[in-house]
């Protein structure tokens, strides 16, 4: 290896359900607005071009399938909110991808939450500002275990769900985005080089809301299992 004048900081990467290997991440996109009802929640105003924005790869958070994450209430907000969503990851990239090269390039998939500082989140938006703080602070991407679609099968239908404390909040289906996983891949692809190990997480259903210290978290795929988070 060679000679570093600090050390080499860690390299994230997710588990792999049933197995002891690892998936490496390289970098972790999200698209924004993807579920029609929370697009109009949010303003939007339906099938819009899709638009991204970036976590940190070392705000993943891994949670075992049969475990709970712990995510510690994060400094500088009065309004952190959860997003359940269906995490993407490839094995392969490219630019300019077709559709059908996109759907390949998928190795397989997770649940993820998307946590959201809303308050930072409504005042960038207002001054035009980027919206790094309110997505990318630390541990605000929970991830659960890996499961390769080769033991799926390609995931373009199934419930979608979170629970706080016991009661829904999110519900919706993997049928209801706007952007299919496909289509939300080759779109990306139109704007950065995509690559082995990057993430996308491709949206939220409606029903977005607010957690405290002490809530546990619950989401759900079909097919997925379950994600479970407290937040400290």
């Amino acid at each position: 290896m060679q000679e570093s004048v600090i050390p080499w900081p860690s390299a994230a990467s997710l588990a792999v359900q049933g197995t002891t290997a690892r998936f490496p991440v390289r970098r972790v996109y999200c698209v924004g607005r993807n579920y029609a009802e929370h697009s109009r929640e949010m303003g939007g105003t339906g099938r819009e071009l899709p638009f991204f924005f970036s976590k940190p790869a070392d705000a993943i958070l891994n949670v075992a399938q049969d475990a709970q994450g712990v995510l510690p209430y994060p400094p500088a907000t009065q309004d952190l909110h959860h997003e359940i969503e269906l995490v993407v990851a490839l094995a392969a990239g490219g630019r300019n991808l077709t559709e059908a090269q996109a759907a390949q390039a998928v190795w397989g998939y997770a649940i993820g939450l998307d946590m959201t500082r809303r308050d930072l989140q409504a005042q960038a938006k207002q001054a035009g500002r980027p919206w790094d703080t309110a997505k990318g602070f630390d541990h605000s991407a929970p991830i659960g275990p890996l499961h390769p679609v080769s033991d799926t099968g390609v995931l373009t239908a199934g419930t979608i769900q979170l629970s706080v404390n016991g009661q829904t909040r999110q519900t919706g289906d993997l049928s209801d985005m706007i952007w299919s996983v496909p289509e939300a891949v080759a779109y990306l692809s139109t704007l950065f080089e995509l690559h082995p190990g990057d993430l996308l997480f491709t949206g939220t259903p409606a029903g977005v809301g607010a957690v405290v210290a002490g809530d546990q978290l619950v989401g759900e795929i079909q097919g997925l299992g379950a994600l479970r988070v407290r937040i400290d």
